[in-house]
């Protein structure tokens, strides 16, 4: 029957003609209507108690307060780096997660009471350590054991070429522009190449006062901001990277760093779903497990001196190779893993905008000769990255992304590059380029300029 014919009669749908009720509306604004993770109505409703806690002039600094503090700031600036036009699909969103709430600390427009109570948390928790352990031990736990032992002992050669390639080329920019030798290879590259503030600034700045007889405080107002600048250029590369993967989707494993031979199912390549089954202790089982290996780090540290982040990425692995834990348990590891990367990492990042970016800092640091220094040693750094790992069979843009890692601001810097480039399951290869590259350039650099220079 034709649909003209004036016959033809429209079914009744009586669920077409049930209107959706007040409580159906507002259950969809809070399924929908998200800022970051936070429906709409519960991030209103956290701005305006902490609104209240501020006019009071006291805004607590226990856990409690503090996460809907960092979560209400860190989630806000990460959606207004997201939302940023072309730029916020590069990184935008860790960039200004990170330094949005520098900024907006140096010049007062962000309360007292929020600066304060969230420095005094962020030092006295140490909550990134506790995020990058479970973090590292959840990515660890979810790599197939094959590819984990072929990634580790690949992505050495890729990072080895890329330090010489970047130091070489930066050098020849620098001296191109004039620059002293000197200065650029111990002010501008090493500092780069560190291995971010704790493992890398501070112990150059201590060496260069000893050696150099100049002061710490000194010799780290040059260093400090050198570091951010690079980390800086190496979430932007990172973010430009994950966009170059998904137009050219063959250059990446989207976080695996080998790629499938076609010799194993799919379900036993680098990362194994999970099936989110997982019980309640089983997932506390993980995050407990994380907690304990970041311990055994801490024990290796006072030991034999090795970083603590280094030394439980090593015993991860160990406990991966020989079946260490049940199935089960590294399912557990897995829900941690997603909870924190999902959940805790803007947060963590306005954290540190606001307790150990120094702003002025970055901004001294913005002369065109130190930026094209800085641009084109990391640009040539990974770029060395992609190409060799391309070369010895690897996914390019996962291994440039591990790359970009060298140039980061230690762990924290890890994060927002690791978040701008969408693969964090990265995180145990970045640990290793921040961390072990960082504290063997630091320790080479020195005994040169002890033995040689000085």
């Amino acid at each position: 029957m034709s649909t003209t014919d004036d016959s033809y009669v429209v079914p009744h749908n009586p669920s077409a003609a049930k209107p959706i009720s007040l409580k159906e509306k507002w259950w969809h604004i809070m399924d929908t209507w998200k800022i970051g993770i936070i429906p709409l109505p519960l991030f209103l409703l956290s701005g305006a108690l902490i609104a209240i806690d501020c006019l009071g002039g006291k805004l607590p600094s226990d856990i409690v307060v503090m996460v809907a503090t960092l979560a209400f700031f860190g989630f806000a600036c990460g959606e207004f780096g997201k939302r940023l036009p072309v730029v916020g699909k590069m990184g935008a969103a860790a960039i200004c997660a990170t330094f949005i709430p520098s900024a907006l600390v140096y010049y007062g427009w962000l309360p007292d009471v929020v600066v304060e109570s969230t420095t005094k948390f962020y030092k006295s928790t140490n909550i990134l350590y506790l995020y990058i352990c479970c973090i590292i031990v959840g990515s660890i736990m979810s790599m197939n054991r094959t590819t984990l032992i072929q990634g580790f002992l690949r992505i050495f050669f890729p990072m080895l070429c890329g330090e010489v390639v970047g130091m070489l080329v930066g050098m020849g920019v620098g001296i191109a522009l004039g620059m002293e030798p000197f200065q650029i290879f111990f002010f501008l590259i090493l500092p780069i190449m560190a291995g971010g503030v704790g493992e890398g600034a501070i112990p150059l700045s201590i060496g260069y006062a000893t050696l150099l007889h100049m002061d710490q405080g000194v010799a780290l107002g040059r260093v400090l901001p050198i570091v951010m600048l690079g980390s800086l250029t190496a979430i932007i590369i990172a973010g430009c990277l994950n966009q170059l993967g998904k137009r050219y989707p063959h250059l990446t494993g989207e976080g695996e760093l080998m790629p499938d031979r076609g010799d194993k199912p799919q379900a036993q390549t680098l990362t194994t779903a999970f099936s989110g089954k997982a019980d309640v202790t089983t997932i506390a089982s993980g995050a407990l497990l994380a907690v304990l290996l970041y311990m055994l780090g801490m024990l290796g540290h006072k030991l034999i001196g090795l970083p603590a982040p280094v030394g439980m990425l090593f015993i991860a692995v160990f406990i991966k190779l020989v079946h260490g834990v049940s199935p089960r348990l590294l399912e557990g590891s897995q829900v941690v893993y997603k909870f924190f990367q999902t959940s805790v990492t803007y947060p963590i990042l306005f954290a540190v905008g606001v307790a150990i970016t120094p702003w002025e800092e970055l901004m001294h640091a913005f002369t065109l000769n130190n930026l094209l220094v800085i641009v084109s040693t990391v640009s040539a750094l990974v770029a060395t990255g992609f190409f060799v790992g391309k070369k010895i069979g690897m996914h390019p843009i996962d291994v440039a992304i591990v790359s970009c890692c060298q140039s980061g601001q230690g762990g924290t810097g890890d994060v927002a590059i690791l978040t701008a480039g969408n693969r964090m399951t990265l995180m145990p290869f970045a640990q290793i380029a921040t961390r072990i590259g960082g504290a063997i350039n630091v320790s080479l650099a020195l005994l040169v300029l002890g033995n040689f220079l000085v």
